[in-house]
């Protein structure tokens, strides 16, 4: 499974439970005049999940995937917050977290 086939499957999910959450695209891309333009927070998680009004950003990684270090920051600053970061490496691993956390 790759590492969107697994975000699209959380997705599903937490979707089919009816929980409110949504996929953070981040990126940059270069305009026909030669320009960068960026969008999203960089190291922002894979999906945005909000739940009993509690931002948790949940990262879907596969195999030995690692997360980058603007990843981690992004964790360390949500955390700091008082938000929640999963990173999860199965569907499994997502329905746990559902049922330990929050």
């Amino acid at each position: 499974m790759s590492e969107t086939q697994l975000v699209k499957a959380c997705l599903e999910q937490l979707h089919a439970r009816k929980l409110f959450a949504f996929r953070m695209n981040t990126g940059a891309f270069k305009t026909e005049l030669g320009h960068f333009v960026r969008f999203g927070a960089k190291g922002a998680p894979d999906i945005i999940l909000v739940r009993q009004g509690r931002f948790i950003g949940i990262e879907c990684k596969v195999g030995k995937g690692k997360q980058s270090p603007g990843q981690k920051e992004f964790q360390d600053n949500l955390e700091d917050a008082g938000g929640l970061y999963w990173l999860v490496y199965s569907i499994d691993e997502l329905i746990n977290s559902l049922t330990r956390r929050t």
